[in-house]
């Protein structure tokens, strides 16, 4: 008689696995949904981190002064960034289309001028200066201060106007070069720069 223990049923079902219980396409379809939503809730969320704000307030319309806002916001634009350059009082005439083409070149109380302030007060001095610094810019290759607001429009930097310095230097809004924004007050300059991560004065 053999001594062998003969399997039980027990045994013979010990290795076996049990049957994967059933999913619900119906929880599965929600789980689906609920990721999809997280997904996309992270990645407006990477998008706001991404999407840095400046503000530029130019106040100075002499013809070197013009090229600061515009190239700092072009390039920031050209980044990403949401660009708002506020103009306001001499600064107005850079967006003044007839003025921007006439903007001058102070030379009296710049230091870096290689003429004393008594030679840069003699009348022509600025229109000379002026042309003096146009040919380097004409030589170098320079952008020009049109192509400047062309290029900054185009990059979506929100040009804008201050409206009491168009009323108090009685220009028309038709004065402006075209995509320039008009009717801006100081409270809107305001609330944009209180929510910008850089905030610049020119």
């Amino acid at each position: 008689m053999s001594t062998d223990n003969q399997p039980t049923a027990a045994d013979e079902t010990e290795g076996e696995l049990e049957p994967e219980a059933e999913i619900d396409p119906a929880e599965l379809q929600a789980l689906r949904e609920r990721v999809d939503e997280l997904e996309e809730s992270v990645a407006e969320s990477d998008a706001a981190d991404d999407g840095k704000k400046m503000t530029i307030v130019a106040t100075q319309g002499t013809f070197d002064m013009a090229y600061p806002p515009l190239i700092l916001g072009s390039t920031a634009a050209a980044f990403g960034w949401d660009v708002v350059v506020f103009h306001t009082f001499w600064g107005l005439d850079i967006l003044h289309e007839e003025n921007s083409k006439n903007l001058k070149l102070s030379a009296v109380g710049n230091p870096n001028m290689p003429v004393p302030n008594a030679i840069a007060a003699i009348p022509g001095m600025d229109r000379m200066a002026t042309r003096m610094m146009e040919k380097r810019i004409d030589e170098n290759g320079t952008a020009t201060i049109e192509e400047l607001i062309e290029l900054s429009l185009e990059s979506g930097v929100d040009l804008q106007a201050c409206q009491m310095t168009i009323e108090l230097m009685d220009y028309d809004e038709e004065d402006f070069y075209d995509g320039v924004t008009t009717g801006v007050g100081a409270a809107t300059a305001l609330q944009h720069m209180a929510e910008s991560d850089i905030q610049l004065l020119v």
